[in-house]
């Protein structure tokens, strides 16, 4: 977040004469519309109200737009008719639900609840404070201003188009819905909750987490646990292994609808058990939070300034083409790194061919049509236009994308003791990884690298006593190694580099013809 607190402290300082202090009243009061600017053929109810997202974001002159751009002003600004949040019937198969914690990041407010039947649920406002990221001496200048304007550039109903999208791909998903909190609401589990939301318009979804929670496309699944945990399995247990293709399947999803918000934190991983390791565990990506979903950020000059590779890269405009991957993708690198690293080309190529033929026109149609009425008469068109745009691509994406991960992939062990046999050649190099504890059934992992392709790869020996086998020449390779007493042995320490544990030692046989002690070699450079 340091980098979007640049880029919109940048714009605020542009704009700081023309605005002053930060406003002490910036947010809309009350979400509700007067009556008289609502719509007179559907009048609101005591069950639903007219409502807007956020209407003071589109309340600057036309000069205002073109310095920092008009983002989605028109949409937050935009009559939408929600229904009331009511706890006990809101989802009417949980019963009512009761609020647990509150919560949410530094911009947003967020509030789990849970329902009757045992199952977790959370309510997000649409609206956020960025605000509340910059140092306390700086919140009360106008560059707060600038900071809270930059919301706009996110499609507040944009997680609304993302189901049907994700049902087609076979990617597990929440059915989110949006509500209005009422202003006299007092049963939110606590007044800081009641003071937080009232008045506003929140997204109410399930959550993803713990053992009681059901998914259509996961119907096995025991029991849904955070990125870290997940990674805590893997490296406890060689036979528990993440669905790479099911990874492979979201993460071109998130491509699609621009989404590059996708850090390991927006992760859950549900458990199955594994056909292929019988007592082990297969994980399957469940993608959260949609809340960066066709941003648009560089339509004025200050933000696109701003956003060029140099300063705020991953802050990436959804546009008809792919013009940014490195940045699309970006903030996902940890969860692709260790994910998607024994896909080859070919399953890149099958998975794109696969999402192509999976939304034809009338699903993303379909997708789209789920906006508000007044919203999709503003966005709908273009964003159906840019979405079929962006899935004709998605064959060229993935190659782009392929090579990208190719480049610098990394090949991790577990904390049992583990077997890396290491084949190179010119051309190619060869990874196996087995576990000296399972017996004669103990390869794990297998992929095959082209020179071509990739510039260097990283084997990484966490716990246990761990054997680095490496034969012949060729690729760059850069070994670390764990935390156990472990062995080097390698017929050339040609393009190799070797980094042990502080706690760990290298015990190396004694120099052969073929086999050459380490102690003193050349180290490879980062480049």
């Amino acid at each position: 977040m340091r980098s979007v607190t640049l880029l919109l402290s940048s714009g605020g300082l542009l704009l700081g004469l023309a605005t002053g202090c930060a406003r002490k009243h910036y947010f809309q009061p009350d979400a509700r519309l007067p009556a008289s600017a609502q719509p007179v053929a559907r009048p609101a109810t005591t069950d639903s109200v007219w409502a807007t997202a956020g209407r003071q974001y589109n309340r600057h002159s036309k000069a205002y737009h073109l310095l920092m751009g008009p983002h989605h002003r028109a949409v937050w600004a935009a009559p939408v008719r929600v229904p009331v949040l009511r706890l006990a019937t809101a989802v009417p198969q949980a019963g009512r639900l009761t609020p647990t914690k509150l919560g949410g990041g530094f911009q947003s407010t967020s509030l789990t609840l849970l329902g009757a039947d045992g199952r977790p649920y959370v309510i997000r406002s649409l609206d956020k404070d960025p605000s509340r990221i910059m140092p306390e001496w700086l919140q009360k200048t106008f560059i707060t201003n600038g900071l809270r304007d930059g919301t706009s550039a996110g499609l507040p109903y944009g997680a609304l188009v993302v189901p049907t999208l994700s049902q087609k791909l076979g990617v597990p998903h929440t059915h989110p819905r949006i509500f209005y909190v009422p202003p006299d609401a007092d049963n939110l589990g606590s007044a800081e909750a009641n003071e937080r939301l009232r008045g506003k318009l929140v997204l109410l979804e399930e959550k993803y987490d713990g053992e009681r929670v059901q998914s259509s496309l996961l119907p096995g699944a025991t029991k849904f646990i955070s990125d870290e945990k997940m990674r805590a399995h893997l490296y406890a247990d060689p036979r528990n292994r993440p669905d790479q293709l099911a990874l492979l399947r979201a993460r071109l999803l998130d491509v699609l609808i621009g989404d590059w918000d996708r850090h390991s934190g927006q992760w859950q991983w549900g458990e199955l058990p594994n056909p292929a390791r019988p007592g082990g565990t297969l994980f399957v990506a469940v993608p959260k939070d949609r809340d960066q979903v066709f941003f648009r950020m560089s339509d004025g000059a200050v933000p696109w300034l701003m956003t060029r590779k140099f300063l705020v890269r991953h802050l990436v405009t959804f546009k008809p083409d792919f013009h940014d991957v490195v940045a699309l993708t970006g903030q996902g690198r940890y969860v692709d790194q260790r994910g998607l690293n024994a896909l080859s080309r070919r399953d890149f190529a099958a998975a794109a061919r696969f999402a192509v033929a999976s939304l034809p026109d009338s699903a993303l149609a379909r997708a789209v049509r789920h906006l508000p009425p007044a919203v999709y008469a503003l966005e709908g068109p273009r964003l159906l236009h840019d979405l079929r745009s962006r899935r004709d691509q998605l064959p060229q994406l993935a190659q782009t994308y392929y090579e990208l991960k190719a480049e610098r992939p990394v090949v991790a062990g577990t904390e049992l003791p583990d077997h890396f046999a290491v084949a190179r050649t010119p051309d190619s190099t060869t990874v196996r990884v087995y576990n000296r504890t399972l017996g004669a059934d103990s390869l794990f992992y297998q992929r095959t690298f082209y020179t071509r392709e990739t510039k260097r790869l990283t084997l990484e020996g966490l716990g246990g006593n761990d054997v680095f086998e490496l034969t012949g020449h060729g690729l760059k390779i850069v070994v670390h190694a764990g935390a156990g007493a472990d062995v080097l042995r390698a017929t050339s320490r040609r393009r190799l580099r070797y980094e042990p544990e502080s706690n760990g030692t290298l015990n190396t046989p004694a120099p052969t013809k073929k086999k050459q002690r380490f102690d003193n070699y050349d180290r490879l450079t980062d480049e």
